[in-house]
Order: C-alpha cells, then structure tokens, then sequence
C-alpha cells in the first residue's frame, strides 16, 4: 500500500470511485433536480481538491523532516 502515500494517486482513485458512483446512481434519481446534482458534483470536486492540497503538504512536512534529520 505504499502507492497510496502518493497524493496524486490517492486522488485518482478517489476520483474514478466518485465519477462511477455519479455516473451510476444520477439517473437513477428522479427526486433530485438538475441543480442539486451540480452542487453535490461541485462539493465533492472540492473535497477532493482540498483532501490533495492537504495530502501533497503533508508529503513536504514529512519530506523536509526526513532531511532535517539527516543533516542533524
């Protein structure tokens, strides 16, 4: 699962999951509006961006700990 430790990859698949649940579950729904659909897509579009922003910072704290400790 070291694959995983990549924000850019962890990402991905979270994106392809949502993409296929949208993509599975929309038409399916009739009690939703159009609008609606948009927002929950946008809101999960921005959960993922700031779940990447997050993980990618967390890379580089971790990243530039590892060097400090090598240069102590």
């Amino acid at each position: 699962m070291r694959f995983l430790k990549n924000p850019n990859v962890t990402i991905a698949i979270l994106a392809v999951y949502t993409a296929g649940m949208y993509i599975y579950l929309f038409p399916k729904n009739t009690e939703m509006t159009n609008c609606e659909k948009w927002v929950t897509v946008g809101v999960s579009i921005g959960i993922l961006a700031l779940l990447w922003f997050l993980l990618r910072r967390k890379k580089k704290l971790r990243q530039e700990r590892e060097e400090n400790m090598k240069n102590r």
